[in-house]
């Protein structure tokens, strides 16, 4: 089904778009502002509520962009064209369907492209991740962790990658469960490119996440934003092999910052300072079983109550 853009999608897209002189508008700061009663109109109208350093910065841009108006729609229009020609469709921090863990955290992305289907069972889902360089023990517990999640009925997040988040994918569509695979890239590509086969399979059965643009390819910043979404989607991550200079020692960090839950396997504890430091230190959690993963998740219905509430919350506050 061909992407039909709302007016309040096309207006979103359309800031996200705004480029003046290098300098672009925080998409966080869109998404938050977008999602308060009147917001994108304020934004459209050049203002914005929130008092920080990042509003700040974007008003001048922002209210210099809003001219701009053919240049942003061509943008949008290439863009989403592009994405339609893949069989992608868009879920927006506007829709009802945008996933009710990611809009729990405050760097959410303001859109997101889909190839596959996001179900409300997928709330229920916790991220697994690790080296790309992965040791053969550690492509063993990757591998036994996603099967045992899935059988358990919860959603295995990866991030497409070389080494842990591969065997995470495959284990998971091999026990005949759901997974995703939040992408470093726009939807259009794949990276690593040898992984073009397991996305496919991984359509059928789950989704492919991109939190960029359609066209945009692999740099140096993707892949720190793709974490942020692959923490954003899950109750938790659980990290099974990674170094000081990993990105999944990143994740581990972001999803402590968004409130989620960090499980860190026993032998990544034992091998690696900074995973005893996080234990120790930082309330992450250390793991040998699956089952001491599975009792610290909530329900879909949980969810959903919690993010009500807390957009309740924000709107008394206004």
């Amino acid at each position: 089904m061909a992407i039909t853009l709302s007016e309040d999608q096309r207006r979103l897209l359309a800031l996200c778009a705004i480029r003046v002189d290098h300098a672009s508008i925080d998409w966080s700061l869109i998404a938050r502002q977008a999602q308060r009663p009147g917001g994108l109109d304020e934004l459209w109208d050049g203002r914005i509520q929130e008092r920080s350093a990042a509003a700040a910065k974007a008003l001048p841009v922002l209210r210099h962009g809003l001219h701009r108006l053919d240049e942003l729609n061509e943008r949008v229009d290439a863009e989403v064209a592009a994405a339609d020609a893949v069989g992608a469709r868009l879920v927006t921090v506007l829709d009802k369907g945008y996933p009710v863990n990611l809009r729990l955290v405050p760097n959410l992305p303001p859109f997101l492209f889909v190839r596959g289907e996001l179900q409300e069972e997928d709330a229920r889902s916790v991220a697994v991740v690790g080296t790309r360089a992965a040791s053969e023990a550690g492509l063993r517990r990757a591998t036994r962790m996603a099967t045992l999640l899935v059988q358990r009925g919860v959603t295995v997040v990866s991030g497409l990658a070389r080494g842990i988040d591969t065997a995470a994918h495959r284990s998971a569509l091999e026990s005949g469960g759901r997974t995703i695979a939040v992408l470093g890239t726009g939807i259009t590509r794949c990276y690593p490119p040898e992984n073009r086969e397991l996305a496919e399979k991984i359509t059928c059965h789950g989704a492919l996440v991109s939190q960029f643009w359609p066209t945009r390819g692999p740099g140096r910043d993707t892949f720190p934003r793709r974490n942020v979404v692959t923490s954003g989607l899950s109750q938790g991550t659980v990290v099974i092999e990674a170094s000081s200079t990993s990105g999944a020692k990143m994740q581990a960090r972001l999803a402590l910052e968004h409130g989620k839950k960090v499980f860190l396997v026993r032998s990544l504890v034992t091998d690696q300072p900074w995973a005893r430091s996080f234990v120790q230190q930082r309330g992450a959690i250390e793991v040998s079983d699956v089952e001491e993963v599975v009792r610290h998740l909530t329900t879909p219905d949980r969810l959903r109550l919690v993010s009500e509430q807390r957009q309740q919350l924000c709107l008394s506050l206004l």
